[in-house]
């Protein structure tokens, strides 16, 4: 397959997961615990990615001056995004089920421009893969689409109890869907001929800003549910993905 259209094709198949979950906060009575484990397993999946997959590519590839200023200007961006995107009522966006709190349900639009702030360095990320390596990583691809499905199950349910019609919510988050291929290209196609370092560092920036999105949104979510049970889930995660990474390289 060109690679191109690989990135884009992964890209698709990671943002497909808010649709999922978007059907089962419109159509389906989930209740949060399970989703709780679903996040916190999905966080350790992705804290080994980000370990053995995305810095330590970056390093490979441009040295640990790159990948360290790539890493944190990534987490400085998304930081501050979030910020504002929390005082738009977007900061319970992972949150499922019926337990939405009552001042956020009037918040979908920030909740999904959430989605989309956590989602572009995800897609990005999976594109520079295909530059580095011969095929997509797919410990990556599994850890996105395990986070996305509860961050799409919460907006939806808000943006139902305020009111959204069917059309509007499910046109939305395909639209997110897109935006994810989107990104996916452009994070191979923008970097296929440039420089090592910058390509190292725009990898390690997108691991920096997923990081800072595991601790900032999906960790406290799961907590809220999982309690001290969080930390064994996301271990088993990361677990699974470690083991998963070095099968494939073997």
């Amino acid at each position: 397959m060109n690679p191109q259209l690989e990135a884009t094709f992964w890209g698709l198949i990671t943002g497909s997961a808010l649709l999922i979950g978007a059907l089962g906060g419109y159509y389906l009575k989930l209740t949060q615990g399970w989703i709780a484990i679903i996040m916190a397993f999905g966080s350790g999946v992705l804290i080994s990615v980000l370990s053995f997959d995305l810095m330590d590519e970056a390093f490979q590839t441009g040295g640990i001056e790159a990948s360290s200023i790539g890493f944190l200007i990534g987490a400085l961006i998304y930081t501050g995004a979030n910020v504002i995107l929390a005082k738009m009522g977007a900061r319970h966006r992972k949150r499922s089920g019926a337990e939405v709190r009552q001042d956020e349900e009037d918040n979908g639009i920030a909740i999904a421009m959430g989605a989309l702030l956590d989602g572009i360095p995800e897609s990005i990320a999976i594109g520079l893969s295909l530059l580095t390596s011969p095929g997509v990583s797919l410990v990556a691809v599994i850890g996105i689409f395990l986070s996305n499905i509860p961050e799409g199950l919460s907006s939806t349910t808000g943006m139902k109890k305020s009111g959204k019609s069917k059309t509007y919510i499910f046109g939305l988050w395909l639209g997110i869907t897109v935006i994810s291929g989107i990104s996916a290209w452009a994070g191979y196609t923008l970097f296929d001929n440039v420089s090592p370092s910058i390509t190292a560092g725009t990898t390690a920036l997108a691991a920096g800003a997923v990081l800072a999105m595991v601790l900032d949104t999906m960790i406290p979510e799961a907590f809220q549910k999982t309690r001290s049970a969080t930390g064994l889930i996301a271990v088993i995660g990361f677990l699974c993905a470690f083991y998963l990474s070095k099968s494939l390289v073997e």
